[in-house]
């Protein structure tokens, strides 16, 4: 995710969530506030009406209707219930809410239990019992709190339209901030970007009053100065390395040919027609490498079309005279291919030298002295080179780092090398378009498997 999309996400969504946790908190605090209040009221309700029954002398009738007069307008939605101290009900509002557990909150009623709150839907219901001029008596009051509720609500509606537009604000100030924070961090991934490695000039400074932003670009500066020193120095001194070896290794293949021609003995002419193979070996690598050094520092390669097929005899063919004992099991998916499907576009020096190391890595790390190699031309457009040796397989921890320079794996112990030739030919196979995995099937096979667009497509 963007830096600058995090700062939007983070911002705005701790500030939206403190304002709906305060918001809550204000309804739930005004909620339990108006509960209490109303409740309040029903309780001096109850011992209002008491009082009044007990100071003024009437009839029944009289009395209620007296009572029900004074206190039409006092709390709407109201039943309220009196009782005497042997529980007998003296006094019954003449409204019809009615209260169908009232026995129920006269039991739980005592001298130890005077008040009793509780919720019936949307009515609040008090019980109490109290004592007036010595007399014991028990008021149960059910009510409707249409005030509150009306108040309640209306605040519910103020919040919710506060919080919709406090989410449009601070989502537009995040937007605004987030864009402003990070503009300056944009500019310079965008300038990393464009920047390619072995261009001299230094990264353009982006225009900020950030010391940390400053201080980055300085730093990037001077890390791609170092890399482009580093990357100019070793794309050169693969070049000269590779030119000065070029003649010293010519004149000793002339010297081991001249020594060939002149060498009749039938012992040692094996033994020098070895120097020499291995002598075209290095040379071959050399070639190679001043080649991608070449192809490294922008300059294209002449391609042709190749028979994967015959680079691949050749290069057994190389191997067979040094190691006459090692065996190469070709194998054709299908049977008998279509050779359009066995050609691609590629330098032909290069492919040879990458299948080279493969089918060479087969010879020293085989423990059977035979490897195969299959090629499966049976998808269009695709060519699948897999070649398998038995031996000591890589570990899924080794594999990660397999194609890296210079690595050796557990397998590699007591060996010559020195962890170059997959690197380098995963880079011929990549320059060609195409792909290099390994994998182990099962017991102890090794498969590297490369594939190709062939040249028909």
């Amino acid at each position: 995710m963007k830096i600058r999309y995090k700062i939007l996400l983070y911002f705005s969504a701790t500030s939206i969530l403190l304002v709906s946790i305060v918001f809550l908190l204000i309804y739930w605090i005004f909620s339990e506030y108006r509960e209490e209040e109303f409740q309040q009221r029903q309780k001096d309700k109850i011992i209002t009406t008491l009082h009044f029954i007990s100071e003024i002398e009437k009839d029944e009738k009289e009395l209620t209707e007296a009572i029900d007069r004074m206190a039409i307008n006092s709390i709407l939605n109201e039943k309220l219930l009196i009782f005497d101290s042997d529980k007998k009900l003296i006094y019954a509002s003449l409204d019809d809410v009615p209260i169908r557990y009232s026995g129920k909150l006269l039991n739980s009623l005592n001298e130890k239990n005077v008040w009793i709150e509780q919720k019936d839907g949307i009515y609040d219901v008090v019980a109490i019992y109290f004592t007036s001029n010595d007399k014991s008596y028990y008021g149960i009051s059910k009510a409707y709190d249409e005030f509150g509720y009306s108040k309640l609500s209306i605040l519910k509606n103020l919040m919710i339209t506060a919080f919709i537009i406090f989410t449009i604000v601070i989502t537009l100030i995040s937007l605004s901030l987030a864009n402003h924070i990070s503009r300056p961090i944009t500019m310079l991934t965008s300038r990393l970007g464009k920047y390619t490695i072995g261009e001299n000039q230094p990264l353009e400074s982006v225009p900020s009053n950030t010391f940390e932003i400053d201080f980055l670009n300085g730093k990037f500066n001077e890390l791609l100065s170092k890399i482009n020193s580093a990357y100019t120095f070793q794309k050169n001194a693969v070049q000269h390395i590779s030119h000065e070896l070029k003649t010293p290794i010519s004149v000793l293949l002339s010297e081991l040919e001249r020594i060939k021609n002149k060498t009749s003995d039938s012992h040692v002419q094996p033994d020098i027609e070895k120097l020499i193979a291995k002598t075209k070996s290095l040379a071959e690598i050399i070639n190679t490498l001043l080649e991608m050094s070449k192809i490294e520092s922008g300059q294209g390669f002449e391609r042709t079309i190749v028979r994967i097929d015959e680079v691949i005899f050749d290069c057994i063919s190389e191997l067979n005279t040094l190691y006459p004992g090692f065996v190469f099991e070709v194998n054709y998916l299908p049977a008998e291919p279509n050779p359009n499907r066995l050609a691609i576009e590629a330098n032909e020096m290069l492919v040879r030298q990458g299948f080279q190391n493969l089918l060479g890595n087969c010879v020293m790390y085989s423990n059977n002295n035979k490897a195969e190699v299959n090629i499966d031309s049976t998808q269009d457009c695709k060519l699948k080179v897999a070649v398998i040796n038995n031996g000591q397989t890589i570990s899924k921890d080794e594999q990660q780092y397999l194609f890296t320079h210079f690595f050796r794996g557990e397998n590699s112990r007591n060996k010559v090398g020195f962890g170059l030739g997959l690197t380098l030919t995963k880079n011929i196979v990549e320059l060609h378009k195409g792909s290099l995995r390994y994998y182990s099937p099962a017991g102890n096979r090794n498969v590297f498997e490369v594939e190709f667009t062939t040249a028909l497509s």
